[in-house]
């Protein structure tokens, strides 16, 4: 029997009041802006650059792949870090922002610097490498500090919160190309250029990421290691020394099983981030010119689904974030399903109304994948291995996105070149993993329960 096994059942967090709670989740607003213009603007950016749509997926492996390395070392090296002032998971945080923040300077100009189109392609499939790289980075250090600080019945709650900076940080890095056309900024550039419109986007969203990279560093104070291994119920002396591979070995059940709910949910996602403009633009503006006025067009209203959806995704966590253990498992299906609806409801409609609509319920879909699922996962972890075990479990957030990449190969041609086609796929796999959630059996080491 391990350390960790010994000590199931003498984990004791202290509550925190809920000032404490948002402004330790308060950093994830910059960090999630820097995700929400990458996604809502990649398929636009490589399109526009001159990609080709049967060739969509390759760009879109990258990222996933840079967060299954990246997440996981940052976990179990921030488990063995602590420095005085800073803090245990802080200093990757630091790091993560300083390479994200310039980074995003370059990704918007990649093909304003004369190269030709595949040296223009290359340059920004290597910025989004590096932007992924440090966004995943930047992001992982909030999602430890809630298992390291949270207990068991704030965790809804916690996570409902990050997740509601977190789209608040979406909302206004989705609205923020609209808002620029809207004010004069262009939204149209020379063949193979992006508009200035979205290069001014991912410039404020720089600026706003630093600024609540700093806050989060200045106002949230880690447990130093003696308290937190009171806290958690350990024996500071005589933690012990396992590589990565002995960790997963004695992973709790549930990320096994919350594992196979991810794979269907993130797969679902990566389809529309990858083909959710090209098929706003063809079902709506009836167009699959990338160089069009249409087309980009279609791309601000893209992003304006994209606030639409995050809005949704804040309001719909404020609920959630009162859930229990008798409410968790049933609401976390019933968000996955209306999110088939919401994919199906996409797919098929012509209407710029119908597609807000659809978008509702994505928002919904969104939040939930995102807050319940760490919620079951932290409440089977007893402290000894929280930051590797939440990078580890970011590999299925990252797996099935790389999956529906190289699947998308095979998947689109068959499916007659024709985008709304694979956002019905993912309303298939939404379905599958509605249906997967009632293989997961709840656990709380808190509670004393045997997680294994």
């Amino acid at each position: 029997m391990t350390e960790s096994q010994n000590k199931v059942g003498k984990k004791h967090l202290p509550t925190l009041t809920i000032a404490t709670l948002m402004l330790m989740t308060f950093g994830n607003l910059g960090t999630s802006m820097a995700f929400s213009l990458q996604s809502a603007n990649m398929g636009r950016i490589f399109q526009t650059l001159g990609a080709d749509p049967t060739k969509l997926g390759f760009f879109f492996i990258l990222p996933p792949l840079a967060g299954m390395v990246v997440q996981p070392l940052v976990g179990y090296f921030s488990d063995r870090t602590w420095l005085p002032k800073i803090g245990r998971r802080l200093p990757y945080l630091i790091l993560g922002a300083l390479v994200a923040i310039v980074v995003m300077a370059l990704l918007p100009n990649a093909g304003s610097f004369g190269f030709k189109t595949s040296t223009a392609l290359w340059f920004g499939a290597i910025a989004i490498l590096f932007m992924d790289l440090s966004s995943n980075m930047s992001m992982q250090p909030f999602k430890m500090m809630i298992s390291d600080m949270v207990n068991d019945s704030q965790k809804d709650m916690a996570w409902s919160w990050q997740t509601i900076w977190g789209n608040i940080g979406g909302v206004i890095a989705n609205l923020f190309p609209y808002f620029f056309t809207a004010i004069g900024v262009a939204n149209v550039a020379a063949q193979g250029q992006l508009p200035a419109s979205v290069k001014w986007s991912f410039y404020v969203g720089a600026i706003i990421l630093a600024i609540s990279a700093a806050f989060t560093v200045w106002k949230v104070d880690e447990y130093d290691p003696e308290t937190y291994a009171n806290y958690h119920g350990l024996d500071e002396q005589k933690g012990e020394k396992q590589n990565v591979f002995e960790i997963l070995k004695h992973a709790p059940k549930v990320f096994w099983t919350l594992g196979l709910v991810e794979f269907f949910s993130w797969a679902g996602f990566q389809y529309l981030w990858t083909y959710g403009t090209g098929t706003v633009a063809s079902n709506i503006w009836h167009t699959t010119n990338a160089a069009s006025g249409a087309f980009q067009a279609a791309g601000n209203w893209f992003g304006v689904l994209s606030a639409i959806e995050t809005v949704t995704a804040i309001v719909w966590g404020l609920i959630i974030s009162r859930l229990n253990n008798k409410t968790r498992k049933p609401a976390y299906t019933f968000g996955l399903i209306v999110g088939a609806a919401g994919f199906a409801l996409l797919a098929t409609t012509g209407s710029k109304t119908m597609s807000a609509v659809a978008f509702v319920m994505l928002g919904m879909a969104w939040v939930t994948m995102n807050a319940i699922p760490f919620t079951i996962l932290t409440n089977a972890l007893d402290g000894q291995h929280d930051g590797t075990y939440m990078g580890l479990f970011n590999s299925w957030i990252c797996l099935p996105q790389i999956v529906a990449s190289v699947a998308s190969f095979a998947l689109y041609p068959m499916l007659g070149n024709h985008m709304p086609h694979m956002i019905l796929v993912s309303a298939f796999l939404f379905v599958l993993g509605g249906i997967s959630v009632w293989a997961v059996k709840e656990t709380s080491v808190e509670h004393g329960d045997s997680v294994r």
